[in-house]
Protein backbone atom coordinates (compact mmCIF):
# COMPACT_ATOMS: atom_id res chain seq x y z
CA UNK A 1 0.00 0.00 0.00
CA UNK A 2 1.57 3.15 -1.00
CA UNK A 3 1.54 6.27 1.33
CA UNK A 4 -1.69 7.84 -0.05
CA UNK A 5 -3.42 4.62 0.01
CA UNK A 6 -2.30 4.84 3.24
CA UNK A 7 -3.42 7.79 4.31
CA UNK A 8 -7.11 7.62 2.74
CA UNK A 9 -7.47 4.41 4.72
CA UNK A 10 -7.13 6.31 7.70
CA UNK A 11 -9.58 8.72 6.93
CA UNK A 12 -11.98 6.46 6.29
CA UNK A 13 -11.25 4.57 9.75
CA UNK A 14 -11.27 8.08 11.75
CA UNK A 15 -14.51 9.06 10.28
CA UNK A 16 -16.12 5.92 11.01
CA UNK A 17 -14.97 5.89 14.40
CA UNK A 18 -15.32 9.90 15.16
CA UNK A 19 -18.31 10.68 12.69
CA UNK A 20 -19.30 14.21 11.96
CA UNK A 21 -23.20 14.48 11.85
CA UNK A 22 -24.19 11.25 13.59
CA UNK A 23 -27.53 12.04 15.57
CA UNK A 24 -30.69 12.96 14.02
CA UNK A 25 -31.66 16.90 14.50
CA UNK A 26 -35.01 17.59 15.60
CA UNK A 27 -37.48 17.98 12.69
CA UNK A 28 -38.76 21.12 14.27
CA UNK A 29 -36.85 23.48 13.30
CA UNK A 30 -36.19 26.42 15.89
CA UNK A 31 -37.88 29.56 15.64
CA UNK A 32 -41.02 28.61 14.05
CA UNK A 33 -42.59 25.80 11.99
CA UNK A 34 -40.84 25.19 9.34
CA UNK A 35 -40.98 21.24 9.08
CA UNK A 36 -41.82 21.37 5.54
CA UNK A 37 -38.12 22.62 4.72
CA UNK A 38 -37.15 19.53 6.72
CA UNK A 39 -36.77 16.09 4.88
CA UNK A 40 -35.80 12.81 5.90
CA UNK A 41 -34.69 10.14 3.87
CA UNK A 42 -34.21 5.73 4.87
CA UNK A 43 -32.11 4.12 2.61
CA UNK A 44 -30.42 0.83 2.70
CA UNK A 45 -28.09 -1.64 0.97
CA UNK A 46 -30.11 -4.96 0.58
CA UNK A 47 -27.05 -6.79 -0.50
CA UNK A 48 -24.84 -6.32 2.88
CA UNK A 49 -27.02 -4.54 5.60
CA UNK A 50 -26.15 -0.83 5.96
CA UNK A 51 -28.79 1.25 6.62
CA UNK A 52 -28.91 4.81 7.07
CA UNK A 53 -31.66 7.64 7.87
CA UNK A 54 -30.25 11.19 7.13
CA UNK A 55 -32.44 14.09 7.57
CA UNK A 56 -31.60 17.82 5.83
CA UNK A 57 -32.68 20.99 7.02
CA UNK A 58 -32.92 23.61 3.93
CA UNK A 59 -32.95 27.44 4.37
CA UNK A 60 -36.65 28.97 4.96
CA UNK A 61 -36.84 29.38 1.06
CA UNK A 62 -35.58 26.43 0.17
CA UNK A 63 -32.72 27.82 -1.87
CA UNK A 64 -29.35 26.40 0.37
CA UNK A 65 -28.87 23.07 2.75
CA UNK A 66 -28.36 24.60 6.22
CA UNK A 67 -28.00 21.10 7.98
CA UNK A 68 -27.42 17.48 7.66
CA UNK A 69 -27.60 15.11 10.16
CA UNK A 70 -27.92 11.14 10.11
CA UNK A 71 -27.82 7.78 12.23
CA UNK A 72 -26.92 4.41 11.06
CA UNK A 73 -25.38 1.26 10.90
CA UNK A 74 -23.03 -1.07 8.76
CA UNK A 75 -19.23 -0.88 7.62
CA UNK A 76 -17.04 1.37 8.08
CA UNK A 77 -17.15 2.78 4.28
CA UNK A 78 -21.17 3.11 4.57
CA UNK A 79 -20.47 5.21 7.76
CA UNK A 80 -17.78 7.14 6.92
CA UNK A 81 -19.04 8.07 3.67
CA UNK A 82 -22.35 9.43 5.86
CA UNK A 83 -19.33 11.51 7.71
CA UNK A 84 -17.62 12.97 5.10
CA UNK A 85 -20.77 14.42 3.14
CA UNK A 86 -21.95 16.15 6.71
CA UNK A 87 -19.04 17.65 7.22
CA UNK A 88 -18.81 18.64 3.59
CA UNK A 89 -22.04 20.52 4.28
CA UNK A 90 -20.96 21.57 7.57
CA UNK A 91 -17.85 23.60 5.91
CA UNK A 92 -19.52 25.27 3.61
CA UNK A 93 -22.26 26.30 6.24
CA UNK A 94 -25.06 26.90 3.78
CA UNK A 95 -24.61 24.99 0.73
CA UNK A 96 -26.79 26.82 -2.17
CA UNK A 97 -28.94 23.47 -3.19
CA UNK A 98 -28.04 23.56 -7.21
CA UNK A 99 -24.31 23.02 -5.69
CA UNK A 100 -25.67 20.08 -3.35
CA UNK A 101 -27.09 18.36 -6.78
CA UNK A 102 -23.97 18.48 -8.51
CA UNK A 103 -21.55 17.63 -5.79
CA UNK A 104 -23.98 14.09 -5.70
CA UNK A 105 -24.15 14.20 -9.18
CA UNK A 106 -19.88 14.05 -9.61
CA UNK A 107 -19.80 11.79 -6.28
CA UNK A 108 -21.63 9.08 -8.21
CA UNK A 109 -20.02 9.83 -11.85
CA UNK A 110 -16.31 8.76 -9.72
CA UNK A 111 -17.97 6.10 -7.90
CA UNK A 112 -19.17 4.55 -11.44
CA UNK A 113 -15.86 4.91 -13.11
CA UNK A 114 -14.07 2.14 -12.03
CA UNK A 115 -11.06 3.97 -10.97
CA UNK A 116 -10.91 6.35 -14.58
CA UNK A 117 -12.11 9.53 -11.99
CA UNK A 118 -10.80 10.67 -9.19
CA UNK A 119 -12.34 12.91 -6.80
CA UNK A 120 -10.88 16.07 -6.29
CA UNK A 121 -10.07 16.93 -2.71
CA UNK A 122 -10.58 20.77 -3.43
CA UNK A 123 -14.50 19.84 -4.02
CA UNK A 124 -14.98 16.70 -2.23
CA UNK A 125 -12.79 16.90 0.97
CA UNK A 126 -12.45 14.41 2.95
CA UNK A 127 -14.78 12.26 0.45
CA UNK A 128 -11.85 11.77 -2.05
CA UNK A 129 -10.54 9.57 0.07
CA UNK A 130 -13.76 7.46 -1.28
CA UNK A 131 -12.22 6.94 -4.73
CA UNK A 132 -10.49 3.59 -4.32
CA UNK A 133 -13.74 2.43 -4.06
CA UNK A 134 -14.96 2.43 -6.91
CA UNK A 135 -12.48 -0.05 -8.23
CA UNK A 136 -14.51 -2.36 -6.09
CA UNK A 137 -18.04 -2.54 -7.33
CA UNK A 138 -19.47 -4.46 -4.80
CA UNK A 139 -18.53 -1.52 -1.97
CA UNK A 140 -19.74 1.10 -4.08
CA UNK A 141 -23.42 0.83 -2.75
CA UNK A 142 -21.71 1.11 0.25
CA UNK A 143 -19.91 4.65 -0.39
CA UNK A 144 -23.02 6.03 -2.35
CA UNK A 145 -25.77 5.25 0.49
CA UNK A 146 -25.64 8.56 2.49
CA UNK A 147 -25.33 10.44 -0.95
CA UNK A 148 -28.69 8.96 -2.27
CA UNK A 149 -30.11 9.42 1.16
CA UNK A 150 -29.36 13.01 1.09
CA UNK A 151 -30.05 13.63 -2.44
CA UNK A 152 -33.68 12.01 -1.78
CA UNK A 153 -34.23 14.23 1.41
CA UNK A 154 -33.23 17.19 -0.41
CA UNK A 155 -35.40 16.69 -3.52
CA UNK A 156 -38.32 15.89 -0.59
CA UNK A 157 -37.80 19.06 1.50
Amino acid sequence: MNGLESLYQELILDHSKRPHGKGLADEAAEGGDQASRVATSYQRNPICGDEITLRVRLSDDGTTVDEVTWDGAGCSISQASASMLAALIEEEERMPRAEASELVDGFREALRSRGEIALDEEVFGDAAALSGVSKFTARVKCAMLAWVAFEDAVSRA
